[in-house]
């Protein structure tokens, strides 16, 4: 489905909240027999929704219909659609006109409901009411009840896997940079180590409400001074900018590991993390 430029320019101008959006799938749900029930995640469920968060649900067919069901006709009876593609996870990926993303999962009914089970301690909905916006069997609504109350990290456990993550990625992360692949130590560094730093500090200064993505709210969630640590692990793909970062980060997930290992009695392997310390540093 194509959109002419003064459409799509008049529909920015006029940004549809995600309220609306959201009453419109519940609208178009409803009226659809085949679709069994429709829940929603991400930031609507938490609360903390605004004018730049994203629709995304999961839409349960009737057991005889996922293979007929065209996901993409039904996203596009909720507002005009700009892009609409199967992603990499194998989640139909949408951009509305007015630019709110959404993603789509189109489920059967049946093994899609029970499996919402298992996501306990992977996915929180605080109010399943907000969450579920249909349920023609009362099934999904009982299977989102169990997601209701989030029950933190086990923190000794999670610490020590955390600090063994940062000094294995971390190694790696020195071999690349001494092999010269400053793109690829780039990438380590921002899209696996500093994830790893984030939970590890979260669970240290027990802000772990967006545990599953700890970048988010960063700023709010953590001290100014956490936030100057992370700062300065962030860099430009640039040889001596990276190694730089590469030092400070490596620095702040040692300092972390120690505070972990004061408070939880956990693993600090002073010895490999001078020797981490000597290969970011060039002495290897």
């Amino acid at each position: 489905m194509s959109f002419g430029v003064a459409e799509r320019g008049s529909e920015r101008s006029r940004p549809v909240r995600l309220a609306a959006r959201v009453a419109r799938l519940r609208e178009v749900a409803e009226a659809d027999p085949r679709v069994a029930g429709v829940l929603l995640y991400g930031s609507w469920t938490v609360g903390e929704a605004d004018e730049h968060s994203d629709l995304d649900a999961y839409v349960y067919v009737a057991d005889a219909e996922p293979a007929a069901f065209d996901g993409r006709e039904f996203v596009e009876r909720l507002a005009p659609v700009s892009l609409a593609y199967t992603n990499m996870y194998g989640i139909l990926a949408v951009v509305f006109a007015d630019l709110m993303r959404g993603e789509f999962h189109f489920e059967p009914a049946g093994r899609g409901v029970e499996e919402v089970r298992g996501w306990r301690g992977m996915v929180h909905l605080p109010d399943p009411g907000a969450a579920v916006l249909l349920d023609r069997s009362g099934r999904l609504t009982e299977a989102a009840r169990t997601l209701q109350d989030f029950r933190p990290p086990e923190p000794v456990a999670t610490a020590q896997g955390c600090a063994d993550e940062l000094a294995n990625w971390t190694l790696m992360l020195g071999h690349v940079l001494a092999r010269g692949e400053t793109a690829r130590g780039h990438a380590l560094l921002q899209t696996i180590i500093a994830p790893q730093q984030l939970q590890l500090c979260r669970l240290l200064r027990g802000s772990t409400g967006h545990w599953l993505t700890p970048s988010r709210a960063l700023e709010a969630d953590l001290p100014a001074a956490d936030v100057a640590r992370y700062t300065a692990t962030t860099c430009a793909a640039r040889p001596e900018e990276l190694r730089s970062a590469a030092e400070a980060s490596w620095r702040w997930s040692r300092e972390l590991v120690a505070e972990a290992a004061g408070r939880w009695g956990t693993e600090f392997p002073a010895g490999l993390h001078e020797e981490i310390a000597g290969l970011l540093a060039g002495g290897a």
